[in-house]
């Protein structure tokens, strides 16, 4: 039995492919020269990979990127015994140069992961990498949306929504008193009541900053929000105080990832903040797709990535409140002053 947890595969796994943070890569090799396993998975790892040393740089196709995309997500699902099966058998194959793509259209979950590290590994295909984790992310926010569909059935159709008030700090992420501190304890109710069974779907796939923190259940009941902005990377919408007595799903926008405004705010906070908002604050996409644009959950469930921060007739900025301008300062007890203005945050 492996005696390497989940996260640590994933990090030889990253490290393999060049996709660790500075940090993490020196975790990996720390890793890999303390543990005897790790070493053994990271080389066994790299041979798997030594095919695509001999493969040329070259435009990718639309077609074929949304061929590895479904590919990719084909493989994701498969359970890891097989994985591993699939990987010794590869290994086993002889070295093969002019027919490496033919082979590619023949294999199975592994060569869809080895399309997807061709495309981390060679900027052409830069595009089906980041449709990867574009689809990977609407999976998890379809997920959270049958939670609060679960949640609205047991609540008489009321959502899991901090109805946002003046001078309440929502941007206190990971506060354990009982006030509604926190705009995330909104999402923190499917955790604590069992509707989303999986906390990791509330880390976006595509954050740079690593992988999900694993929550430890046994502690999950005895707090009252995330314990800490990691572990959540969605932001929720603030509802306004007058739609408190119910709030129309349709087509508004329900969450998305995160917003890029408060991008920067510690782990764990309890003073006021004060943030100046500038041009850049009104334009700049969230960072979990590294700038490229942000899935949208709606109301009705539909997950749409879009590449730009407006929705609606009225291209509402689902980032900011109509009000806020560059210069103004945000003090992170703003609300909504109709239930018109979509609000996501923090």
């Amino acid at each position: 039995m492996s005696s390497l947890n989940n996260a640590q595969k994933q990090l030889l796994f990253d490290y393999c492919i060049g996709l660790t943070t500075e940090n993490e890569t020196a975790e990996a090799e720390a890793l890999i020269s303390s543990s005897r396993e790790a070493s053994e998975t990271y080389h066994k790892l790299r041979a798997t990979l030594a095919p695509l040393d001999s493969v040329e740089a070259q435009d990718c196709p639309d077609k074929l990127a949304e061929r590895t995309i479904a590919r990719i997500s084909s493989a994701a699902d498969s359970s890891e015994i097989r994985l591993q099966q699939l990987i010794a058998a590869e290994q086993k194959r002889p070295a093969v140069k002019i027919r490496f793509w033919h082979n590619i259209g023949e294999m199975a979950a592994v060569a869809a992961i080895i399309i997807f590290l061709a495309g981390i590994l060679f900027p052409p295909l830069s595009l089906a990498r980041q449709k990867y984790w574009q689809q990977r992310c609407q999976m998890q926010l379809g997920n959270i949306f049958q939670g609060v569909t679960r949640y609205s059935a047991d609540y008489e159709g009321k959502l899991p929504a901090v109805i946002g008030r003046p001078d309440t700090p929502w941007y206190r992420v990971g506060y354990q008193g009982r006030e509604d501190y926190s705009n995330t304890r909104s999402l923190w109710r499917l955790v604590k009541g069992g509707y989303v069974k999986n906390p990791a779907d509330f880390v976006c796939p595509g954050r740079s900053q690593g992988r999900a923190s694993q929550l430890d259940a046994a502690k999950v009941q005895s707090y009252n929000d995330f314990p800490a902005r990691r572990y959540v990377t969605y932001s929720p919408r603030i509802i306004c105080t007058k739609a408190a007595n119910g709030f129309s799903l349709m087509r508004e926008p329900l969450m998305a990832d995160l917003n890029p405004i408060f991008e920067n705010l510690p782990q764990e906070i309890t003073y006021e903040i004060k943030l100046r908002l500038n041009d850049k604050s009104f334009s700049i996409n969230s960072t979990n797709h590294r700038g490229h644009g942000q899935n949208v959950l709606f109301g009705d469930g539909k997950v749409q990535f879009i590449k730009t921060r407006q929705v609606g007739v009225t291209e509402d900025d689902i980032f900011t409140l109509r009000e806020m301008q560059p210069g103004c300062e945000v003090n992170g007890d703003e609300v909504p002053s109709c239930d018109t203005d979509a609000f996501l945050a923090p």
